[in-house]
């Protein structure tokens, strides 16, 4: 079989993983989609999307017209890179989402009525180097607004919690988890701690698969935090995240490359 990874960056530990696995039966191509004007002449069997960029959706997209599969699909990873979209869509399918409203402009929000308490402001578009900041004032919000004034933004009401992230993964239905201190966090992230399946709280891995379902992903991340008594808020939802040092994802989506080729070379 004939695997294509759809990055700029095939080094990445997950994709190295993976194509390492692939390699000694199975044939793994890398197409940058900086690098490429379209689609190849003779595609490979199936593509796994890890870049999210506006030319890696339209690769995608390109793929897929001419009938081969992508992981995941160039639509539900469209639908993940606008926080707006997601929350509607989340709320839509009864999904404990984090209520989350929407500003043209972050120079919009800091002309408004004022903060109703400490908030999460995010970019409305998910990409490298986004905007993630906890606000409480007004002061802090002009601050920031004078910084990029232009940036379309999401705002979410900060709920109190450990100040710890649950990042929970999921591969073709196999999920993975670690705790990682919230980007919000005066100290930084630091490093992820690892955590077992059957630590989460009653009803959480079900949650995450759910997720999948409601989104149309394979490979997926679910940013969850414990707002009270172990219940869960989803507060993003990201389409072919890292899954660093999470032991089996390699493993997990080289199978499901496969079996993807596999269908496909079947119909």
């Amino acid at each position: 079989m004939r695997i294509g990874l759809v990055s700029g960056d095939p080094g990445h530990p997950v994709l190295a993983a993976t194509t390492a696995l692939l390699t000694s039966e199975h044939r793994v191509e890398t197409l940058d989609p900086d690098a490429v004007d379209g689609a190849p002449e003779r595609p490979a069997d199936v593509y796994l999307l890890k870049s999210r960029t506006p030319r890696a959706l339209a690769l995608a997209r390109a793929l897929e017209g001419r009938g081969v599969p992508v992981v995941n699909t160039a639509a539900a990873t469209t639908l993940c890179q606008d926080r707006t979209a997601m929350a509607e869509h989340a709320w839509r399918a009864g999904l404990p989402f984090a209520p989350t409203r929407t500003f043209a402009t972050l120079a919009e929000l800091a002309d408004g009525p004022g903060l109703p308490g400490p908030v999460v402001v995010k970019s409305r578009h998910s990409r490298k180097q986004d905007l993630v900041a906890r606000l409480d004032d007004g002061t802090q919000l002009r601050e920031l607004a004078a910084t990029r004034p232009q940036e379309p933004v999401v705002v979410q009401k900060f709920v109190p919690n450990s100040g710890w992230d649950h990042k929970l993964w999921a591969v073709d239905g196999r999920l993975f988890a670690a705790l990682r201190r919230s980007e919000l966090s005066p100290g930084g992230r630091g490093p992820d701690r690892p955590l077992a399946l059957d630590a989460l709280p009653a009803g959480w891995p079900d949650l995450v698969r759910r997720v999948g379902e409601v989104f149309a992903l394979d490979v997926y991340g679910v940013d969850v935090i414990d707002a009270g008594g172990g219940a869960p808020l989803i507060v993003d939802i990201n389409a072919f995240p890292g899954i660093r040092g999470q032991a089996g994802a390699p493993e997990a989506l080289a199978e499901l490359a496969l079996r993807r080729a596999v269908q496909a070379a079947d119909t």
